[in-house]
Formats: C-alpha cells, structure tokens, sequence
C-alpha cells in the first residue's frame, strides 16, 4: 500500500507541472489526451448551444419534403421538390434524409435531428483527432482553440443541420480506411460521401494519383469500379425509372447558384457572377493548380509508398528483435530470483551476435529510411520507429487538393466551410509561416465566414486568405521536394 501511494504521489507531482502542461500543449505526440478533453467539452458545449440557441431553418424542410416524395413512392428526380427548388443531390442523400424523417417524426422533431447532428460532429471530430495524432504536426492548443471557438462550425452542424457534415463525415471515415491501407473499405466510404453531396469529388484527382502510385493501374481500375459501382446501385432505383432526370440532379456540374448567398464573390455583379465566361475561368485556373500541385502530391504519394514497404520489411524484424529481448530479460530475472531456467529459453552466442549486428542494421536502416531514429530501448522499453508518421506523405496532398477546390469554387454558401474547416490547421502547419500569421489567417477566415451577409470586404479578404495559404503551401512542399532531391 505504501509503494502505491508514493507512485500515486510521484505521478500527480509529475502530472501538475508546468512542464508537463506545456509538453501537453505544445507536444504534437500528446494529442490523445487533449483530444478527448476537446471531445468532452464539445459534447457539452453541443448540447447546451442545443438547447440554449434558437434552430434557424434554412433546408430541413425542404429536405423532408424531397424524402417524403421518394418515400411515397416518387422515383422520377424531377418531381422531387422542395420549398427551395428541385432535389440536386445523389442518391445517398435520399436515403440518409429518408432515415433521419421516419425517426424524427417526418421532420417534426427537430431537437431529435439536432442531437443526432451533435453524434455525426463527435464522430467526425473522433476521426479528424486521430489523422492529426498520427501525422504529429500540428501542436495540441492550435486545435483547442480553432475547433472551440468557431461559432459558424458549431452552427452549421448543430443549427442547421445540412447535408455537408454527413458528406465530410464520411469522407474522414476514408480517409482513416486509406491510412490502413483497407483500400477496398476506403473506395466504399469515398463513393458513399460523394453519394450525399458532390462537393467531394473534389478529393478525386489527389485519390486517383494515390491508388496510382500504390497499387498500379490495373488495381487502380478496381478501385474505381467499387466508387462508381456504389454510385450505380444506390441510384439504380432512379436511374430505372429516368436516368436523366437522376444524373442531371444529382450530378448537375453547370449548376447556376444564387449570388445573395455568396461568401467569396460579394464584390461581383450578379450578371458576373452568372456569366458561364466567369465560371469557365475559374474550371481553367483550376485545373491550371491541380497542373502545378499534383506533380508534387505524386512525389509525396512515392515517399508515403516506398516507406510503406520499408515498414512491411522491418516491423517484423522490429518485432522479433522485441521478442527476444523480453526473453533476454525474463531469463536475466530468473537468474537475480534464483529460478530454475529452462534450457529453451537461454539465448545462445549466435543469437546475442545476430540481436548486436541487427540492432546495428535497424539504427543505419531508420536514419537512412524515414529520418526517425529508432528509439533506443531502456531497460523495460521496446525498439520502435514511428511509422505513422509517414501519414504526413498522405494527408497533405488530399488536404490541399481539396483546398484548391474551395479556392477555385464558383461560390461559397455559409455550410460550404465544412468542407475544410478541420484541414486548415494541419494546412497551415504545413507552410513556413510564422505562429503568428497563422493564427492571424485562421481568425480572417473564420471573420469572413461569420460575416453575415457577406460584405465586399469579407470576400476580397476570403480570397486573399486562401491565396496566401495556398502560396505558403507550395513554397514549402516545392522547397521540400527540392531538399529531397538534392539528397537524392
């Protein structure tokens, strides 16, 4: 009893320092502990804006109307309506609207929709948390305060109740699948968030480069047959009764949106803003972006695939290196205890001159490798590299391919900031900035956002935000790739 008291006491001490508290903080790999706190805290904050804030209806109505008539049996897109106008999403979202009418009384019970919209931002949050632990790059109280003190975020989850959060819900869900290399899980998550809004086909041309680079073209085209396979049968019912009512909807590119709820092009004239010449140059500036990004991400991709093999080869050895060492030192204990050792468990000679000659191997391996070196075993600890810092090689390409897309949209409407809310710290942690400037970037978009309606102001400042992040990431990556190469 005495003994577990001083190690309670010398952990408490331990625990409140200021030490410990700044690491907490500042240390990217301390992000479990500070997440859940976050998590917490945001259920309680979730609920109490719930129950404290008025429900401003925007599109549930309309959502439930456009359900109600599929599920009495409407099966022609065009005769799907709402208040706002006619049904422009994929089938997914029929179904998921369909669900969330029946168990909200037909829509009447909104306050049901509003905590079931607080379990889909918790889960989300669950699985952006766990991308930035593996990743380590962004410190613990950058997340703290951007996720707890966007008003917009939490008013578009929980307030209004949009189709988007489910949408980027399950694209994190992929995202997630693909860093286990569950490719097939991964495609099925992708093509179901693209199934609730088509905003993330705007991961597509990062997703193809990746399954390229890891699993050829042959593999590749498999992966592409489950996302449009999920596409085909979730809207076979449609597709039966009109097809080209359901891809005109659902799928509708040419869409014309209205100027009044423009965050980013406030500053235009509505016939600019409507003009196909205006919409045109902005398709040719993206795809002028993704010609000068996704080179890059192809590399990023390469890196992330040959050091995936590079884990494949030694984690084993690392594990069996482990092994052997626990043997080591059970039988280095029966020997302090006096226990009899059985003759099994005696490490030979050649076995001690291969563990010394591998240990060797692995610390040569490591800094050659993945630049982590392998951490140096206590008595107790184990050898290990940190793999999953490797999925920094990922999510920076899909991040900001994603970005380019937001920064090149025709319009921005309020719940668009979904979109990329959660990636702009690990986007901006990606650059060379300074601390300061980042979080000045951060607290401009998220005025802008929060400007309501929009101003002139608001939307030049929105862009010149997105163009200088967007600058700041291509000096990093390309200075990077430079680095690399000059190694090379």
């Amino acid at each position: 009893m005495g003994n577990s008291k001083t190690k309670l006491k010398e952990m408490f001490k331990k625990i409140f320092t200021w030490c410990y508290f700044k690491n907490l903080l500042l240390n990217p790999s301390q992000l479990l502990l500070v997440s859940l706190l976050i998590i917490v805290t945001e259920l309680v904050l979730n609920i109490l804006i719930v129950e404290k804030v008025p429900y401003t209806e925007i599109d549930w109505k309309a959502y439930m109307q456009e359900c109600e008539g599929f599920l009495n049996g409407t099966l022609d897109y065009s005769k799907l309506r709402g208040d706002t106008g006619p049904l422009v999403y994929p089938a997914g979202f029929v179904y998921i609207y369909s669900f969330l009418y029946l168990i909200t009384n037909q829509g009447e019970n909104i306050k049901l929709a509003q905590y079931i919209f607080i379990g889909i931002y918790l889960l989300q949050l669950t699985l952006v948390f766990r991308i930035y632990l593996k990743a380590k790059k962004v410190p613990p109280y950058v997340l703290i305060l951007v996720i707890l003190t966007s008003y917009r975020i939490h008013s578009i989850y929980v307030l209004r109740l949009f189709n988007d959060p489910i949408a980027v819900l399950l694209l994190y869900v992929s995202l997630n699948f693909f860093l286990e290399s569950k490719w097939f899980l991964g495609s099925l998550f992708y093509s179901l968030g693209v199934s609730v809004k088509m905003n993330i086909l705007l991961y597509a041309p990062a997703l193809f480069f990746f399954y390229l680079v890891n699993l050829g073209l042959k593999l590749t085209l498999v992966q592409l047959l489950i996302c449009g396979s999920v596409q085909v049968l979730l809207g076979l019912p449609f597709l039966i009764s009109n097809p080209v009512s359901y891809i005109k909807g659902s799928f509708d590119i040419g869409r014309v949106f209205n100027h009044t709820w423009t965050v980013n092009y406030r500053f235009l004239d509505s016939e600019i803003f409507e003009n196909k010449f205006f919409h045109l140059s902005l398709l040719l500036i993206h795809v002028l972006l993704l010609v000068v990004f996704i080179p890059m991400c192809v590399k990023y991709f390469q890196s992330y695939c040959r050091l995936r093999y590079v884990q494949k080869q030694v984690q084993p050895q690392i594990d069996a290196k482990n092994h052997e060492k626990k043997k080591k030192l059970k039988m280095e204990t029966k020997l302090k205890t006096g226990k009899k050792i059985n003759e099994k468990e005696v490490i030979t000679k050649e076995q001690e001159e291969f563990l010394t000659s591998f240990e060797a191997m692995l610390k040569k391996s490591s800094r050659k490798s993945v630049k982590q070196p392998v951490s140096k075993p206590t008595e107790t600890s184990d050898y290990s590299i940190d793999f999953d810092i490797l999925t920094q090689l990922f999510i920076l390409p899909m991040f900001i391919v994603n970005f380019i897309g937001v920064v090149c949209a025709r319009s921005l409407h309020y719940q668009f900031y979904s979109w990329y809310f959660h990636s702009l710290p690990y986007i901006l942690w990606s650059n060379n900035f300074s601390t300061i400037f980042r979080f000045l970037l951060l607290a401009l978009v998220e005025m802008c956002w929060n400007t309501y309606p929009s101003t002139i102001f608001s939307s030049v400042t929105l862009h010149i935000c997105h163009v200088a992040i967007l600058y700041g990431v291509y000096k990093k990556m390309s200075n990077e790739l430079k680095t690399v190469a000059k190694l090379d």
